[in-house]
């Protein structure tokens, strides 16, 4: 999963060398969102920490290990539960964040 984001934005930042520097990069977090998108209450941990920013494989347990004691996230926001998830990591993910 790594290699392909790794392709991905390598590609985009290639087609972005001809766009201002600013615009490139929204564009490239746009496509590379509309491209990777990760559903919190079926990924397995790995999943999570290769996809989600931030989120390493302890936050990714953890994430996981409240699913499994709570039942599925209704929301992108009620991350915030789970030890360690922030409000900041919940925003920088919203947008490849699927229920």
């Amino acid at each position: 999963m790594k290699k392909m984001l790794t392709l991905i934005l390598m590609t985009l930042s290639l087609v972005g060398l001809s766009l201002p520097a600013m615009a490139a990069e929204d564009v490239m977090e746009e496509t590379v969102a509309q491209l990777v998108t990760v559903n919190i209450n079926e990924a397995d941990a790995e999943m999570l920490a290769d996809l989600l920013v931030g989120v390493g494989p302890a936050k990714a347990e953890a994430i996981v290990a409240y699913r499994t004691e709570f039942g599925p996230f209704a929301n992108a926001d009620e991350l915030t539960n789970v030890r360690g998830i922030g409000q900041a990591t919940v925003d920088k993910n919203r947008t490849i964040i699927e229920i």
